[in-house]
């Protein structure tokens, strides 16, 4: 009979965590994961704190508690963890190119294995939703709801085709400076807002936005960010300058789109959403010792191995999650928290309450779709990506 007793469930996790921790290669920069690990849990609690879907009759709208207390702007500024993303991204794909080309692996074959663990889970996603888009339509769902749910479960994947844009561009954006995508940035807002150029213009800013956190990476693998005062540059010259633009140039203070808000810092990104987003970075590149030190703790760093092993699943899926408990609680009538108009912390409180059960549908959408998150070469991401089996490793030979 399997004891569950406390001392005996403490045991086993911790043993797990023993393997886990013994099975990581030796040279893995673990804060690299942690930082992975943290953007991506942000974007999730992010959404699942600012996203309502408000039922009226017989149809679902979005809504935010954003729009009804603006004063929750500084929630966006905690759960707002793209340009983190970014940088890691940045970081990570560049020091992977160089180690493929000293291994003499062609570019086309890096690509290819880089994006196949971009997209290879996309295709669960994108066949679910398809057949749920059908089969609402057909049932006599109203277009407009099947509209606004297909649209918030799809909305991760813009992150994607850039971040793959991104990747592909790679040898060419490793010697990049920073400093000539944020002139885009600052150039295109200017035009913008400052003379009245037209909205399009702003779209610019979807690749020339996250290409300052990405050259940021880039740098990082140069060596170039490893002193603590590159860390504080950043963290206060990007605070600085963010609430400046709040305060006088008139950019809104909440760092993701507010339902109905005439200007969106995120949707396209804004000068003020790449400001903010070099605050992130040098706050993250401040951490990095500290973090490091944390996941030297088994448990710590057994739970950061979790979540980059899923990061793509558990990406691609919290909305789904959101939406599935959202429609099922239907079936029980208005609840609050997850069907009422989010207009007051009465709203806050009861959606706080509603994040563990969030939580079980990720990760029954976990369970379902993970076998989809592989390796470019077909096998599963869990036995090499983070942790891998003990077995000899050629000298010199790094993994990234």
């Amino acid at each position: 009979m399997t004891d569950l007793s406390p001392n005996a469930v403490r045991d086993a996790v911790r043993q797990a965590a023993d393997r886990v921790d013994a099975a990581t290669p030796a040279h893995r920069d673990r804060a690299v994961d942690a930082l992975r690990a943290l953007a991506v849990l942000g974007v999730v609690l992010g959404h699942w704190l600012v996203t309502a879907l408000v039922a009226d009759g017989g149809s679902l709208r979005t809504a935010s508690p954003l729009q009804y207390m603006p004063w929750l702007a500084s929630v966006s500024w905690l759960f707002q963890t793209l340009a983190v993303f970014f940088l890691v991204g940045g970081h990570v794909a560049t020091r992977g190119y160089a180690s493929a080309r000293a291994r003499g692996v062609p570019y086309h074959r890096w690509l290819r294995a880089r994006l196949a663990r971009l997209f290879k889970p996309v295709a669960a996603v994108l066949g679910l939703w398809t057949v749920v888009a059908v089969a609402l339509l057909l049932s006599g769902t109203e277009y407009a709801t099947v509209r606004t749910l297909v649209r918030l479960a799809l909305s991760p994947l813009w992150f994607l085709l850039v971040f793959a844009a991104l990747t592909a561009a790679t040898p060419l954006l490793a010697r990049l400076h920073p400093l000539w995508p944020l002139a885009v940035v600052l150039h295109v807002d200017v035009v913008r807002f400052g003379l009245g150029g037209p909205a399009w213009l702003g779209w610019t800013n979807l690749a020339a936005g996250w290409l300052v956190p990405y050259t940021l990476g880039a740098a990082w693998t140069r060596g170039e960010l490893e002193h603590r005062r590159a860390g504080r540059f950043l963290l206060v010259s990007g605070t600085a300058a963010t609430a400046a633009l709040v305060v006088w140039a008139g950019y809104p203070a909440s760092m993701v789109g507010v339902p109905g808000a005439a200007v969106s810092n995120l949707d396209p990104p804004t000068l003020a959403a790449v400001t903010f987003g070099l605050a992130q970075c040098g706050l993250a590149l401040l951490l990095r010792e500290r973090l490091r030190g944390v996941m030297r703790r088994p448990v710590a760093w057994a739970a950061v191995a979790l979540v980059n092993l899923s990061a793509m699943t558990v990406f691609l899926w919290h909305q789904t999650a959101l939406m599935a408990t959202t429609a099922t609680g239907l079936l029980l009538g208005r609840l609050p928290g997850l069907h009422t108009v989010p207009d007051g912390l009465g709203w806050v409180a009861a959606r706080l309450a509603w994040l563990p059960v969030l939580v079980l549908a990720l990760a029954v959408c976990r369970a379902a779709f993970r076998s989809w998150e592989q390796d470019g070469d077909g096998r599963r991401r869990g036995r090499s990506r983070v942790v891998r089996a003990h077995r000899p490793t050629p000298k010199g030979t790094r993994h990234v």
